[in-house]
């Protein structure tokens, strides 16, 4: 079994990286079918969703689609804060536009609810909501997620733009914690 030591804690291997694309490419595929001549704007949630938005985006075959990203914090260490600090916002015009958050994981729902209620004020046409992971054991928010790649534990992962205390981004696939 492939293990990574981040810190002071041991991971497994829990999705391979070909798990992960396969994921990523069908949810590119539905987005194509289902947002196209929407001229939709990609929000990717800063810092973990930078590794799932480029995936992703790169199979975006839709020529009158935008990128951009927010960044937002709400975890110290493996423990969600409960909080969530906007830290960088959008500077794109919104209003009437059909938008697209790119999240890497939803497991509370408060990033996702918090996120949504500044789009709010913005008078878009549309928000549709992409996360890569979900934990539904973890929801405490209704939020409704309009594309999800994989359903998981509520367990604390790295890897895949997921990170321990900033480390473990890097990895191209996805680990869980041992014996947490």
């Amino acid at each position: 079994m492939k293990q990574v030591k981040i810190l002071d804690k041991e991971f497994k291997l829990f999705i391979p990286y070909e798990k992960i694309r396969s994921e990523v490419e069908k949810m590119a595929e539905k987005m194509n079918n289902e947002l196209a001549n929407k001229n939709p704007l990609f929000i990717c949630i800063l810092n973990g969703s930078f590794m799932f938005a480029a995936e992703l985006f790169k199979r975006i075959d839709l020529l009158d689609s935008e990128i951009t990203f927010v960044k937002l914090a709400s975890y110290e260490g493996d423990k969600t804060t409960g909080n969530v600090k906007q830290l960088i916002g959008i500077n794109e015009k919104i209003e009437g536009r059909t938008v697209v958050v790119l999240e890497d994981i939803v497991d509370t729902g408060i990033t996702i609810e918090n996120i949504l209620k500044q789009l709010e004020g913005m008078n878009p046409k549309e928000v549709k909501i992409a996360t890569l992971l979900l934990k539904p054991d973890a929801l405490q928010k209704q939020v409704q997620l309009d594309y999800i790649g994989l359903e998981i534990p509520n367990d604390f992962i790295v890897g895949y733009g997921l990170d321990y205390d900033g480390y473990g981004r890097n990895l191209i696939d996805i680990y869980s914690v041992i014996n947490d």
